[in-house]
């Protein structure tokens, strides 16, 4: 049989020599995501042990490594409301053994210009993994029965009354602020290295209030050491029906909401995103994981692609940025 020899213009040899190059690269990736993870994993976090963040990634990291059986280490590295855990994601190598949990500071740091970098670019979004508003709680020595009588004891004592918050930038720092804006009033701010440090003070007085996660503080509440207000979702918790929110209280429209989730450094092959994405998607809708975040206050976030969470981040940094422009509150004056 005669053999016949096909000449194709160069250019047409170049694009299958891409084709097939593309294709190796691809079923490389492929390789590389099928034996992943080889060996444990570093879950970096920026807050302390003991708050909402940590004890949601440690019932995630556990469900992690009984499904890869390779170890999820948690990695609590507090310090600067987070950007300490940021700039060590940031400088990993993208192969999926080094992530972050987290959302609210990372959002907040490029915001408040915390960090040398934008997160939107060094970072990839690889899941959204929970959603909760926080709780306004106060020491019961504070003589107020509803946001309103809060309101009012603010207004008529401007100045005297602290809150808490664990650190500058942080979610519960600028969910005060927030407050503190809608309901014009003057609340002085004490800021500290994170919920464990915090905590202690609210309960001995040492400052009168505070936001933050159910989670971290309805086990206070439901032991008498504090007393729950409402809460910042725009709907009551399903686990906590009887308390209100501070919308239907006092400040109509009044919503703040956490949105959690993995990240890991620019760069990291889209094989090993997806399936890091689909695992814990499949873990935090689970049965077992859903009726356990209900109990503390929180919601799974809906199965999500990179795409959509990288969506969600994108329009959350958006709106704290115009919150601050519509309001001019300069966040340089916070320290």
């Amino acid at each position: 049989m005669n053999k016949i020899a096909i000449a194709l213009p160069r250019a047409a040899w170049i694009v299958m020599a891409y084709i097939a190059s593309a294709t190796h690269a691809q079923q490389s990736l492929s390789q590389r995501a099928a034996g992943y993870p080889e060996k444990p994993i570093r879950l970096l976090l920026g807050s302390a042990p003991g708050g909402s963040g940590d004890i949601v990634a440690r019932l995630m990291a556990a469900k992690l490594s009984e499904r890869w059986g390779r170890q999820v280490v948690v990695d609590n590295r507090t310090g600067a409301s987070g950007v300490i855990a940021m700039e060590l994601l940031a400088q990993a190598s993208p192969d999926g053994y080094t992530l972050y949990s987290g959302g609210g500071p990372l959002v907040t740091a490029t915001v408040l210009k915390k960090v040398p970098f934008d997160v939107r670019k060094v970072y990839t979004p690889v899941v959204e993994t929970t959603q909760q508003p926080y709780v306004l709680l106060v020491n019961p020595a504070v003589q107020v029965n509803s946001v309103k009588d809060l309101i009012a004891l603010a207004k008529g004592k401007p100045g005297t009354l602290n809150y808490g918050s664990t650190g500058v930038g942080a979610s519960s720092h600028l969910s005060a602020e927030i407050f503190k804006y809608k309901a014009g009033v003057n609340i002085v701010h004490v800021p500290y290295k994170g919920t464990a440090q915090m905590m202690p003070e609210l309960l001995n007085g040492q400052v009168q209030m505070t936001f933050t996660s159910a989670i971290s503080g309805m086990p206070y509440v439901k032991s008498g050491k504090l007393k729950a207000l409402a809460v910042t979702s725009l709907k009551r918790l399903q686990g906590y029906p009887e308390l209100p929110t501070i919308s239907e209280s006092a400040l109509p429209g009044f919503e703040v909401i956490s949105s959690d989730g993995l990240f890991a450094p620019a760069g990291l092959p889209s094989t090993i995103v997806l399936a890091v994405n689909r695992e814990v998607s499949q873990i935090m809708n689970s049965a077992e994981l859903r009726e356990r975040l209900a109990a503390v206050g929180a919601d799974p976030a809906p199965a999500n692609s990179p795409a959509e969470y990288k969506a969600v981040v994108a329009k959350e940094i958006d709106l704290w940025e115009k919150f601050f422009k519509d309001t001019g509150l300069d966040p340089q004056t916070w320290r």
